[in-house]
């Protein structure tokens, strides 16, 4: 057989977005549009808020791990659904303008080699450009075959959040409305959208220290920290702000957003932007009667999760038909490369 499909439960093991996304060992300027021993928290004017946003997310699904046969022994693939999609606010309303599904085998260069490519011949030929599942229900479905840089399975997971973060610039970038405010949900990572803003909902790296951060525990509900910067490798201004919340902990409710440093955008700009996303922001804050990561995942994020996990298809069904596509692979790749 040229893969089989593996027995355990197929998301074991995975990495969390954030954890890939966030950036340790970053410099940090506090003193950037405060000096830091004067930082206090900032209540942004509820006019400065925009009366357009635009919402920006991306899902995942693992539908199976695989063990590909190589020259080299077994090689590790994992079959993955990723979604994208966009929903723009109004007031009044919220209306998903944007998805899209792409579907990828992520495995090790060797796994994807061709029959026809020099040393793909024999008992190992590769997996080729795609894998075939057929569910019985119309066309089969296509799971692009895409090489990962890098042998631990940390890159793999890695190069399936890069995939899905592409999907998400691709969406952003067919709305093409001029000044209209992006809101993607995670860090910024290498997006330098003028109008874009990364929306970190879970604080697992501590950018401030000392009085700084003290600040961040004494934000009220809508207010905001000064400015800071963070230097490389992914230069960006951030600014925490506390949604609205019945606070149990210091940093209950708060979230990170981030805003790209370019050329000809300075601090006065940046942070007239900051109270303009700062002011906007509370009003879509979950309640935990209705969303369990309350009040962090807002309510166009959630609702627009729940229609792209709609849309990634049956995990069951698609688990079942690569199941049958690994006991055909054999016959499946020799006709094929024959055709």
């Amino acid at each position: 057989m040229g893969f089989t499909v593996e027995t355990w439960e197929p998301g074991y093991g995975s990495a969390s977005r954030d954890d890939l996304d966030e950036v340790q060992g970053a410099t940090v300027d506090a003193s950037v549009e405060v000096d830091p021993e004067t930082w206090a928290p900032i209540r942004p004017h509820p006019g400065s808020a925009p009366s357009e946003l635009v919402f920006v997310d991306g899902v995942q699904r693992i539908d199976c791990r695989l063990w590909i046969d190589t020259p080299q022994g077994s090689a590790l693939g994992l079959c993955t659904t990723i979604g994208a999609g966009a929903v723009r606010c109004i007031p009044g309303r919220a209306e998903v303008i944007d998805t899209r599904v792409e579907r990828a085998v992520f495995t090790s260069p060797e796994a994807v080699q061709r029959r026809d490519a020099p040393g793909g011949a024999g008992d190992h030929p590769g997996l080729g450009d795609e894998v075939l599942a057929a569910t019985g229900a119309g066309e089969p479905i296509r799971y692009r075959v895409r090489p990962v840089r890098g042998v631990e399975e940390s890159a793999t997971y890695q190069a399936i959040n890069d995939a899905m973060a592409d999907l998400e610039e691709a969406v952003s970038e067919a709305l093409a409305t001029e000044g209209e405010l992006v809101v993607y949900d995670g860090p910024l990572r290498s997006r330098r959208h003028l109008n874009g803003a990364g929306y970190v909902k879970t604080q697992r790296i501590q950018y401030l220290d000392g009085p700084t951060q003290a600040v961040v525990a004494r934000l009220g509900p809508g207010e905001r920290t000064p400015l800071f910067a963070i230097g490389d490798p992914r230069p960006r201004w951030s600014w925490y702000l506390r949604l609205p919340v019945n606070q149990a902990h210091a940093l209950d409710g708060v979230v990170r957003v981030e805003l790209p440093r370019v050329d000809g955008a300075g601090v006065n700009d940046a942070a007239a932007r900051a109270d303009a996303i700062s002011a906007a922001l509370p009003r879509f804050a979950s309640e935990p009667h209705r969303e369990a990561r309350a009040p962090q995942n807002l309510y166009p994020i959630a609702g627009l999760e729940h229609q792209l996990r709609r849309r990634l298809g049956d995990p069951h069904v698609l688990e079942r038909a690569l199941r049958r596509a690994s006991l055909g692979a054999d016959a499946t790749r020799r006709s094929r490369w024959s055709a």
